[in-house]
């Protein structure tokens, strides 16, 4: 047998370079390379993968510029403005081509003039602002409240005797009569109105949480959590939450919303708020909707808050809908990097 050597002169390098020691760091070697992960670079990846997103996401940005900056920009004035042609009786009711040939072509009179001589357009986006202001501050509160008393609700088998029989008080007297008791009791303002929807708001939303709290609270892994001495409120924020993403995600797609249509249909009936808000304007000019030449008055803030309503259910919903899907591989991702956190059955 031939032994073959090798010249190791021939690489022109020290004995130290070419015989280092190695390292064998046993945490290193069992770390899996994979590729850098963001989270919200994929939540915008995937919702805006659809051209459809982005069309109603462009939608609802010109409505919230149009509610919120417009009559910014225009110094728009509640007192002042709905009444500044009031006396001229050859300004009110009039169409788009009329009004534009009074004015003159302007912004402020694509939808004509409403019964005081007052811009229709400016009316309803100013009245639009004060809806959707309406919608998330009442949105906001009761889903908070609604989804951390839930969640104790349905954990704590003490709180849930007492909560079940307010419940079943409560529950009993129709909603829409109870807003109409405290706002007649109040004065008929935005705050008011704020306190009416949230007074109770909050209750059907928390017995939702609880029932489904219900179901998963019994499981292996919330067991040894209070075997361990964890807290009720911390098992619920930390051990149950989390696993009701998705149906956080249809309850704040459809409370939006449904707040719009409670303002407007209490606004319709007479007990709404005293602002030029779109229900307002709904009840202001409801026996204008057959009317030739004047149902516009009546069919563009019902229009309005329609197409207010449905954006906002879609937008929420699908962009939610994409932060609880990217959530998961997010979670995933993190464990095949090492980096997913202690299992939450043990003490927090």
């Amino acid at each position: 047998m031939t032994d073959n050597k090798i010249d190791l002169t021939e690489f022109n390098m020290s004995e130290e370079e070419l015989f280092a020691p190695v390292d064998n760091n046993s945490l290193d070697s069992e770390k899996i390379t994979a590729p850098r992960y963001s989270y919200w670079r994929s939540v915008f990846r995937v919702f805006f993968r659809k051209k459809l997103n982005i069309v109603i996401l462009a939608l609802l940005a010109l409505i919230i510029v149009f509610s919120y900056v417009y009559p910014l920009v225009i110094q728009y004035d509640a007192e002042v403005d709905p009444f500044i042609n009031v006396n001229d009786s050859t300004a009110k009711h009039l169409g788009p081509s009329e009004a534009m040939e009074k004015f003159g072509h302007s912004i402020h009179w694509i939808l004509g003039a409403g019964a005081s001589g007052q811009s229709t357009f400016d009316a309803l986006w100013y009245g639009s602002s004060i809806s959707i202001s309406l919608a998330l501050i009442c949105a906001a509160i009761n889903l908070t409240v609604g989804v951390l008393v839930g969640s104790v609700w349905g954990f704590s088998k003490k709180v849930d005797i007492f909560m079940t029989e307010i419940y079943n008080i409560i529950a009993n007297v129709p909603y829409i009569l109870l807003i109409s008791v405290v706002v007649m009791i109040m004065t008929a303002s935005f705050w008011s109105m704020v306190f009416a929807l949230t007074i109770t708001g909050w209750l059907s939303i928390a017995y939702f949480i609880r029932t489904q709290v219900v179901i998963i609270r019994d499981r292996e892994y919330n067991l040894a959590s209070r075997c361990l001495g964890t807290s009720i409120f911390r098992i619920a924020t930390k051990n149950i939450l989390p696993f009701m993403t998705s149906v956080i995600v249809t309850l704040v797609a459809t409370e939006i919303p449904s707040y719009i249509s409670y303002e407007v249909f209490l606004s319709y009936i007479g007990m709404g708020l005293g602002d030029r808000s779109l229900g307002k304007l709904i009840e202001a000019s409801n026996s204008f909707m057959l009317i030739p030449g004047w149902e516009l008055e009546f069919w563009a803030p019902v229009a309005v808050a329609s197409i207010i309503a449905v954006v906002l259910y879609v937008v929420v919903f699908n962009v939610l809908e994409k932060l609880y899907v990217v959530k998961i591989v997010h979670i995933s991702a993190r464990s095949v990097n090492g980096l997913a956190e202690k299992p939450l059955l043990y003490k927090i």
